[in-house]
Parts: C-alpha cells; structure tokens; sequence
C-alpha cells in the first residue's frame, strides 16, 4: 500500500451517541485520557474545584453539566488516527447529532445498566439504522446494581432489532462486581473500587477452570462466570460482515467513572471498527483513496472563541489529501478558495493542520460563506446527500429587549441558526421574528447565547403556531400560494419558503388545497 492509503486505512472516525446521563461524556473522557489527548479526566459536573468536560467547550455546557453542541476531538492510539465526535444526549438537540451521524463511519452506543435501552437511544438508532453506520454497544455502571447481562442483551435485541454479541462479560455487579472477562483474548480483568486502591489488575486465565479463579473472586462468582460463558458459546460469533451493515453489534461491560473496562473497549474497538467508508452524492459514489480532494461541511460553530467572535466550519474529508494552502472549489458558489489555517481539534484545542486524510475533521474558519450541506472540492461538480434538517415542532416569538441592538439581535439570530442551534424565520408579511426548535431547552440556550456572545438580550414569547412545513414547487404555484397565504409564510435563514400554522391540521389542509406544491417536514440541506 502507498503511504496515502496507510494513512486512511489507520483512521477511525465515529461518534459516542446515548440517552442524558448514561454517562456519554464521562466515557469520552477516559477514552481522551487513554488516548494520551489529556493528563485529567474533568467530571462533567465538578464545579467545585472549576473543572469542566473538556468536550463542553460553550459557556451553557459548564454551568448547566450538560452536552448542547457537538465536541471533535482527536489522537493517536495503537498507530491510529482517532477522530471522536461526542454528540449532545439531550434530545433537544438531537438535530446537530443526526448532522453528526452523517460525518462518521461507526457509533459507539453507550447504555445505562440498569436502563438498558431508552427513548433516546431508540430515535438515535434509528437515524444510525437509515445509513447501516456500525454500532459498537458499552454497557456502563456496572459498579451499581441492574439488569443480568443477558437481561440487557434482551433487551437490546427486542428493542432495536439489532444481534448481540458479548467481547467481554462481567463477573458481578454492584458491591459483587469483581471485573470482566475479556472472551476474545481470554484474559480476566479485575476490579476494585477507588476507596480500596483499585489495582485494576490483569491476569491471563487461558482455563477458566484454575482453581485461581475462585482465589480472586469467590467460588459463588467464578462458577457464574464459567456457567455464563459456556451459555455464551451456544450464541453466533462475532461476524464482521453483519457488523458494518449494522446487524450485529459486539457488547462491552464496564463502569466508566470508575475507568474500567474502558481500555478493553477501545483496544477492540480499533480493531473492529471500520476505516473510511465511501460517501454517496446525487451523481456519484466517492470513495476514500481517490486522489482529487473532496469534502463536506456538517456543522457550524459560532464563537468557539467568543473573544475574536470566530465562526468555524467542520468539514468531514471523504476523499483526497488535505494540505496547507491547498486551494478549493467552494461547489455551491462556484468560487475558489484558498486554505491557509484549517485546524484539527480537541474540544476547545484546536492545532493549525499541515496535512488531513480521509476520515479526519478539520475546521475552516468561516465568514459566512460556507453552510451546513456545502461541498469543497478540487474541481469536481459534486454534492453529497443525507444530511438533515426537521421542520420545528416548537416556536416562539423574539422581542428584544434594547431596541439599539437590533443588528446584532438579528446576526446573532442568523449565525446561530446557520449552525443548527435553532431555526430563525422571518415572516413575508409582518415584521414579528419567529424562533423554531425541536425542544425548550433551545430556547434557554439561544438566550444565553444571546446574550453572553453577542451581547443581546432578547425575550421568547409563545405564539399559536405548532406546525412548520418547507413548500416546494412550480413557480406559479409558489407565487399563488404567496398571494393567497402571505401571513403562513416565511423564510429561513437559507431563503427556504416556509408555511407555518396554528395545527398539523391546518398545514395539511393547505397540502390539500394546493396540491401541485409539496410540503415537507424534512428535507435534505
């Protein structure tokens, strides 16, 4: 192999997707810490002593402990090129993760013990479901009581339709969890909390039958185990195949505040999860060694840096090399562009870039000239699909409460909804600013966002609207519809025609009434 394909074939980009507080951010934490890409773990809601996650860069992630805005973080681990994309768990913000899932090329799926599979997860599979993205599932809080592992394996299989196969298997749990069994290199891990020193120990025991066993952890477990794992050998094996089409997922134990299991988890995970996959366009399929450079941008952030008011653009490299002061096609503008300081991250790190691969997230500092959906290319004519927008369930109505800020009310609401906090609508007829969300919280994040990076203070107010639809269709019958509905109408911050109403009743009944015109509840960006 060349060194180019060397380099794609050690990439693994994926992102760790779960339900709120099955403890997300805390694996991606250990993960960074074996990584090497930080010397201390910060608990997502340690405020006493000032720390913060380090994937919670915005202001509202460390005050309120919790994940609003997709993280990228990078390292190396074992001679691979780790690209880790640790999403919001909050289901307000589910429409920056489905973003996200279009940026990777597996997920780990991070459940509670004692949960098991929840709403939340539900929806996220789902979306992981509608591209096969292979998924990698950690069970985590072993250290507490919950469900029998094969409770949870159940459960899994009934809920998401998905085959399990256990990597490694606990030995107990709760105040009885001694460690996990690691099947594929047969080996025991064993576990002691922090308050008796937690040596955390390895121990290789190519027969489970040695009476050593029963030294380290009790005759009552280590008859478990061995029961537990003869039962294990009547289930299918690993299959790699069923695996990347996302009919299988391989099973992993731990408790992840407490750092274990963690380690085995990403030794198998490098080994298993898939390097650069190929990306669809509308006219082609690209794939990763192909030499010309071509790229997507997924996500915008504003304010990484609130002091320089900065806008970064996240382009996920499909195929191609990126090089320092290379030049791109901006394909949606039909312009050149020079690219002299793309940067790599870690959460609120971020390195200038000499070189990127297939695989790799680089951010562009943007002006506004790039979007959510725009393609880079070093020429080619090309745009890739699946990446989502919903039309808003939720929506209020914006005053400002200093009537000298209206720019800046109206940039900060235009920014922020270019990077998917939110979507801001302007009416064709009127002058009220109409904000439209999947979920309250945006709201209160938007407010402080507001607030705290562009200096505005704005209230939300309710209004009878509950259903949006983007319209689409025949010019006359786009000109119709605005001349008979003016006051349904409005636009987004893309120039999308949009009809908002008082019900689904009422936006169905327009669909009825203008039957040429389509209406969508979601749509390709």
């Amino acid at each position: 192999m060349s060194a180019f394909t060397d380099e794609i074939a050690r990439r693994r980009t994926f992102a760790i997707i779960s339900h709120p507080d099955a403890g997300k951010t805390t694996i991606t934490e250990k993960l960074l810490l074996f990584g090497g890409a930080i010397q201390m773990a910060g608990a997502v809601k340690a405020k006493r002593d000032g720390k913060a996650a380090t994937s919670d860069f915005l202001e509202v992630e460390q005050a309120r402990g919790i994940s609003v805005s997709s993280a990228v973080m990078s390292f190396e681990y074992r001679d691979c090129a780790v690209n880790l994309l640790d999403t919001p768990g909050h289901a307000d913000f589910s429409e920056d993760t489905y973003r996200v899932l279009t940026a990777v090329d597996s997920a780990l799926m991070v459940l509670d013990n004692a949960k098991g599979v929840e709403a939340r997860t539900q929806s996220l599979m789902d979306v992981c479901r509608l591209r096969d993205t292979p998924v990698v599932t950690f069970s985590n809080k072993l250290d507490r009581e919950g469900l029998d592992p094969f409770e949870l394996m159940d459960n899994v299989e009934e809920s998401l339709g998905i085959q399990c196969v256990p990597l490694t298997w606990p030995i107990g749990m709760g105040k009885r969890f001694e460690g996990i069994y690691d099947l594929v290199n047969k080996r025991v891990v064993f576990y002691e909390p922090a308050a008796k020193g937690r040596r955390n120990e390895v121990v290789t025991l190519t027969d489970l039958n040695s009476k050593d066993l029963d030294g380290w952890v009790g005759t009552l477990l280590a008859n478990k185990l061995r029961e537990d794992v003869e039962l294990l050998g009547a289930l299918d094996p690993f299959n790699p195949e069923l695996f990347m089409t996302g009919q299988q997922t391989p099973v992993f134990f731990g408790s992840a505040v407490n750092n274990f299991g963690v380690r085995e988890l990403l030794d198998q995970f490098i080994d298993i999860a898939p390097p650069p996959q190929a990306r669809a366009t509308t006219t082609r399929t690209v794939q990763p060694d192909e030499e010309g450079f071509t790229g997507f941008v997924f996500k915008i952030q504003a304010n990484l840096d609130p002091k320089h008011h900065d806008r970064m653009a996240f382009v996920r490299i499909t195929s191609g090399k990126y090089e320092r002061k290379m030049k791109m096609q901006h394909v949606r503008k039909g312009k050149e562009m020079a690219v002299n300081n793309a940067t790599t991250f870690l959460a609120r790190d971020r390195v200038v870039a000499e070189e990127a691969y297939p695989g790799d997230i680089i951010g562009l500092h943007n002006h506004g000239g790039l979007k959510i959906g725009d393609t880079l290319t070093t020429g080619e004519d090309l745009k890739f699909t699946g990446i989502p927008a919903f039309a808003p369930e939720l929506f209020r109505r914006v005053r400002l409460l200093d009537p000298l800020k209206s720019k800046a009310l109206v940039k900060g609401l235009e920014q922020l909804s270019e990077e998917g906090a939110a979507q801001f609508f302007r009416p064709l007829e009127g002058s009220d600013y109409i904000l439209g969300a999947l979920g309250v919280l945006q709201f209160d994040v938007i407010a402080s966002r507001l607030e705290n990076e562009y200096k505005v203070r704005a209230a939300f107010e309710s209004v009878p609207l509950q259903a949006a639809r983007w319209v689409t269709g025949p010019g006359a019958e786009l000109e119709k519809l605005k001349t008979e509905q003016k006051r349904r109408l409005y636009t987004d911050v893309a120039d999308n025609l949009a009809y908002i109403a008082q019900s689904e009743w009422a936006v169905n009944y327009a669909a009825e009434q203008y039957p040429k015109l389509s209406f969508h509840k979601t749509m390709e960006i």
